[in-house]
């Protein structure tokens, strides 16, 4: 692949929604440094849902982190919807992951002052939806989520279940085209896991999205389109 500069679109005939080209990132340890990614490579398409299988410190959140645009990779690049995003600055990463990128983690972290339709209905009109459109939006979503009855009650008066796939609507309130989830399920019990996961797997589907759900659980992983981990901090596709 030619090397991508700045914000060039990059296009081809069979382009992924998203591709980690060559991407390097160390952390400080002391004196010396702690490589994490060390020229990781990955291609996602549209439409499909990647297990992202690693054990702890191998690398998942940082890899998760750089492909969302919350970290800068040392090296290397992020190339989303084909415009190269690597060496973007705050600003302009932070738009892109307000429009293309939707989050979901172990935690919900929902408004804990806003309601459930409250908290779908903020971040679209930041995205700049008016009030009313952003509020059939978010019922939508609650209803595609069978939490529609909840739509006015707080996280507190929510269960555990309930309030991450209120979280899951969220991240997809502004039509992104990539979700990625770091261990979306990990705090709830086995039947609760399975249910949020299925929630998750067919709003993604319905919406034509594509997913990296980063996850512990290998029976959700094998549900999933394919597999991937983390070796000595390269990318690998899993049978």
């Amino acid at each position: 692949m030619a090397e991508a500069r700045e914000g060039m679109v990059i296009t081809g005939i069979e382009d992924p929604v998203l591709r980690l080209s060559k991407v390097m990132k160390s952390y400080k340890e002391g004196e010396g440094e702690l490589p994490i990614l060390t020229g990781a490579e990955f291609d996602l398409y549209q439409g499909e849902v990647v297990a992202l299988v690693a054990p702890s410190g191998a690398g998942k959140s940082t890899l998760l982190h750089i492909a969302g645009l919350l970290e800068k990779p040392d090296s290397g690049d992020v190339i989303l919807g084909g415009r190269a995003c690597g060496g973007l600055d705050d600003r302009a990463r932070t738009a892109i992951r307000r429009t293309d990128i939707g989050f979901v983690y172990q935690f919900h972290h929902l408004l804990p002052e806003f309601t459930a339709i409250e908290n779908l209905v903020v971040p679209q009109m930041i995205a700049g939806l008016n009030r009313k459109d952003a509020i059939e939006r978010g019922m939508q979503l609650l209803s595609y989520m069978k939490l529609e009855p909840r739509a006015e009650h707080l996280p507190s008066e929510l269960s555990g279940g309930e309030r991450q796939r209120v979280a899951i609507a969220r991240a997809v309130a502004n039509a992104p085209r990539v979700l990625l989830a770091d261990e979306p399920t990990g705090n709830l019990d086995p039947h609760t896991a399975n249910y949020v996961f299925d929630a998750l797997a067919a709003l993604v589907r319905a919406t034509g999205l594509s997913a990296v759900i980063a996850t512990h659980n290998h029976d959700l992983a094998a549900r999933m389109d394919r597999r991937i981990t983390l070796e000595e901090g390269l990318v690998v596709e899993l049978a």
